[in-house]
């Protein structure tokens, strides 16, 4: 008799194990259950809509430390499934990835859609079930069969579980999953944006500086790279990674910090040092009309304005005073942050399946037999970079992998 997979997920990771556990094992009857009206929706919108794939590291151990949570589970799954392995399966089905200098994939298109065409295209070789608009609300397991209901008041049998529904703000939206006897580590936003409300640089929306270095007082939390101002506050690289290191830590601020920008990626006692030959060297300019550090004009002027320095002063008859404080602004720049912002579609958390449960060589739970588990619905998370998309993709071929072994 036919066995049956379902798979609670209609994302990256439960494409990934579905068409994995089809190639490896035909025998299998394969659903996957999507409770909106769309599929892969978090595919679609990653990287502006050119998806990052993955990331270009390839050695486990530099992989591993871009994972806030999860490292050491993901230490063992990689051994079975890691970038160079997601790069080669896509290219294998015809879509081409290149490489970023900053280390993210991208499909050659630049489009997401090609890596939803791969998928779908793979769900329909293989005969894949695809059940839109199913929400499950309870699971219970009866000898060997898992009974799942829905919302509309369908039942589904399966006899192998795979939960790829990612992660959820709220602590209850887990209560079916508790029920199956598993822990949850409270969730808390990963990957946020910091709110700076009413302050007049936010009306420096769309202004990037390529090599900030960030820091929140009073912790150890520091990040360097690009920055993007926001009509309200701060985004970019650099604030994403932050907010993914200090999920929890800020989560207990109650997103109430100080944060210090600098904003030339340089220590102050070395512009300070530095200081004479850049004035010599422009002395007989406006302040307004050279800006040595390569900062973007309408940010170098608003640290003018900032510091009540007249823009037509010439960098030769700059007093002291204000020399002093410029030098501490584009070093030491400090903002209170009073909120966060997430967004919907490409919402990460922290927290999920405690970890200790699962087993990172199967993705099969310790609990419950003939149950998976993958992608951000465990307590896993990754900096920005193609890291979350790596472990759905690794989760979903681990958990194919095995299942292929049972009968």
């Amino acid at each position: 008799m036919q066995k049956q997979l379902v798979i609670i997920g209609g994302g990256a990771s439960g494409f990934f194990c579905a068409v994995n556990a089809a190639k490896i094992n035909p025998n299998l009857k394969i659903t996957i259950v999507e409770k909106q009206s769309k599929v892969l929706q978090k595919v679609k919108v990653s990287g502006g809509g050119r998806c990052n794939v993955t990331n270009g590291i390839a050695q486990a151990s530099l992989l591993i430390q871009k994972y806030p949570r999860g490292k050491n589970f993901l230490k063992k799954s990689f051994k079975h499934f890691t970038t160079t392995d997601t790069i080669n399966w896509f290219e294998e089905r015809g879509v081409k990835l290149k490489t970023e200098i900053d280390g993210r994939v991208f499909p050659i298109s630049d489009s997401s859609q090609s890596i939803i065409d791969c998928l779908l295209n793979e769900v329909s070789k293989y005969k894949i079930e695809l059940k839109i608009q199913t929400e499950i609300v309870s699971i219970e397991k009866i000898k060997d069969q898992f009974i799942l209901e829905t919302k509309n008041g369908q039942r589904i049998i399966a006899d192998y579980l795979y939960i790829a529904s990612g992660g959820f703000p709220k602590i209850e939206q887990y209560d079916w999953m508790k029920k199956l006897g598993h822990k949850i580590d409270v969730p808390v936003p990963s990957l946020f944006t910091f709110n700076i409300p009413k302050h007049p640089i936010n009306n420096l929306m769309g202004v990037v500086v390529e090599n900030a270095i960030c820091k929140i007082v009073g912790t150890k939390l520091e990040e360097q790279g690009p920055v993007l101002v926001t009509h309200w506050g701060f985004s970019g690289p650099a604030i994403l990674r932050l907010s993914a290191w200090g999920a929890l830590e800020l989560q207990q601020k109650n997103y109430d910090f100080t944060i210090i920008i600098n904003w030339l990626g340089i220590k102050e006692s070395e512009l300070r040092s530095n200081w004479n030959d850049l004035r010599n060297k422009q002395s007989h300019l406006q302040l307004k009309n050279k800006n040595p550090f390569g900062l973007p004009t309408r940010l170098w002027d608003f640290i003018l304005h900032e510091n009540e320095i007249d823009e037509v002063t010439k960098w030769s008859e700059l007093p002291s005073k204000e020399q002093n404080k410029l030098i501490h602004t584009l070093t030491t720049h400090t903002f209170q942050v009073k909120g966060k912002t997430t967004f919907k579609e490409e919402f990460v958390t922290c927290g999920g399946v405690e970890l200790n449960e699962v087993d990172a060589d199967t993705m099969q739970s310790k609990l419950v037999s003939n149950l998976f588990f993958g992608g951000e619905i465990l307590n896993i998370d990754g900096i920005t970079g193609g890291f979350n998309f790596q472990n759905a993709w690794t989760c979903g071929f681990v958990a194919a992998k095995h299942l292929s072994t049972l009968q």
